[in-house]
């Protein structure tokens, strides 16, 4: 239990030390001349911090949706339709986005929570996503264009075989303010089917 803790005091050491780098070494380059890596380094870690336009594009997207939910839960039969509300903000100085939705799906309360970014040292979006339907956390990457439609590749964990399931999503822009979402995973046959679309309608802010 002390390793635990020690090692629990260690790690969050580290992540409050990291931040506090650059401001650091821009101290001590006040005192000293910086050598040229350290200039580079400093340079590298501020251009990894700085929102731009693909930041920009995320921040456009803040405010308050209608969703309409349509979920295939058989492949190949009707979909079930629900409805419900997204809030979608940004955060930690407008580097990422927060989605928080709160639905009905399968007669039952639903509530999801997402982040998505975007990683200037990458040069990829990345998303994640978890609702009070699991217990698990979905994890994706993949890329988005100007207009921001995108395609992700994400990751979770299959209740029933317990093995990791990749899953596909994509997303585009039919209007100003609508948004579709589509979510693609494998079939009992292994084949990739629809199995979730979302359409979110933006209201007048």
């Amino acid at each position: 239990m002390l390793r635990k803790h020690a090692m629990s005091m260690t790690i969050s050491a580290i992540l409050l030390a990291a931040p506090l780098a650059a401001p650091l070494a821009a101290q001590e380059a006040a005192q000293s001349p910086m050598s040229p890596e350290m200039m580079a380094m400093m340079e590298a870690y501020q251009q990894a911090a700085a929102p731009g336009a693909e930041h920009q594009r995320l921040a456009d997207m803040a405010g308050t949706y209608d969703m309409t939910i349509k979920s295939w839960y058989v492949p190949g039969a009707e979909p079930t339709t629900d409805t419900g509300t997204a809030i979608r903000k940004m955060i930690l100085g407008d580097r990422v986005m927060v989605e928080d939705a709160n639905a009905q799906m399968m007669g039952q309360p639903f509530t999801g929570h997402g982040m998505q970014g975007y990683d200037n040292v990458s040069a990829t979006y990345w998303a994640t996503w978890n609702d009070n339907m699991g217990t698990g956390l979905m994890v994706s990457k993949g890329t988005c264009d100007a207009s921001m439609a995108c395609t992700f590749t994400g990751q979770v964990n299959d209740p029933v075989s317990r093995q990791p399931q990749t899953l596909r999503l994509s997303s585009h822009w039919t209007a100003a303010d609508t948004e579709v979402f589509e979510l693609y995973g494998p079939d009992p046959e292994g084949k990739e089917t629809r199995m979730l679309e979302i359409t979110y309608v933006k209201r007048d802010q």
